[in-house]
């Protein structure tokens, strides 16, 4: 099994060096041309043929993802936590440690290459504030993204969140992923993912998407609401139940009368 990190603090460094009309295409061919076969499953291509058009810049920007242009000189102190060596030892040793796991119980994993960076997340973004600035995704079998906001907090929650992503991103090797996937489908892929990364790292490490939810409300408001929703199916119905109205609109998703 080969598991290669894209050192994203050295090309972020080279972005805040460059000139603004530079930064977006060093973010396009350094950055996230590694990962075009990830971008492709979503249909999303490096560069738009047509200026403005919708690509990859595009698409990190409305995942949450710090736009290219917004990263110069007042973003070094980011990009100086994000430089640490023993972080990217870290997620490393993350990232081995939740896939050999599955290994070690004998399970056969049919991707054996695997690709991962952490990028920088936009603090001003939906996706960021609600998830306490870091998350990740590993939905495409052998590439895993890691966001983040850099500061102490964030940074010692990264191998967990990662844990988190490398569940997922070996469940879907076996399971393919399906558009018309249910509430109750969703629900149990991430009750596993999250389980899995707190079976590692202890329930200190619980994700902010469950542990600032209170018993109350759970029980009173969360949980009635999702019980009748268990066989709603499609990612345009399933988001605002997932997480949450913000994030369904920020995709388009939203449709009012399914939260109250």
């Amino acid at each position: 099994m080969k598991i290669t990190a894209v050192r994203s603090d050295e090309i972020y460094k080279r972005i805040i060096a460059a000139s603004l009309e530079k930064k977006n295409d060093i973010y396009r061919y350094e950055m996230m041309k590694p990962f075009e076969k990830k971008w492709a499953c979503y249909s999303i291509p490096i560069k738009a043929r047509q200026e403005g058009g919708y690509d990859v810049v595009m698409a990190s920007n409305m995942l949450g993802y710090m736009a290219p242009t917004d990263i110069d000189e007042s973003k070094n102190e980011s990009v100086d936590l994000l430089s640490n060596n023993a972080f990217w030892e870290s997620c490393q040793t993350a990232i081995e440690d939740a896939l050999g796991r599955f290994m070690d119980e004998g399970i056969d994993l049919p991707v054996q290459d695997y690709l991962y960076t952490i990028l920088l997340a936009d603090p001003k973004s939906p996706y960021t504030i609600l998830s306490d600035g870091y998350s990740g995704d590993g939905g495409i079998p052998g590439y895993i993204f890691g966001a983040i906001t850099p500061n102490s907090h964030t940074l010692s929650r990264m191998s967990a969140a990662l844990a988190h992503e490398c569940n997922h991103n070996v469940r879907l090797q076996f399971e393919k992923w399906r558009d018309d996937i249910s509430l109750a489908g969703m629900m149990i892929a991430e009750g596993l993912a999250e389980n899995y990364a707190t079976s590692i790292y202890g329930e200190e490490k619980l994700g902010p998407w469950v542990s600032k939810i209170d018993m109350e409300t759970l029980d009173d408001y969360i949980k009635p609401i999702v019980k009748d929703a268990l066989g709603v199916t499609g990612m345009d119905n399933l988001t605002s139940y997932l997480y949450g109205d913000e994030i369904a609109k920020m995709q388009g998703y939203y449709h009012a009368n399914r939260m109250s």
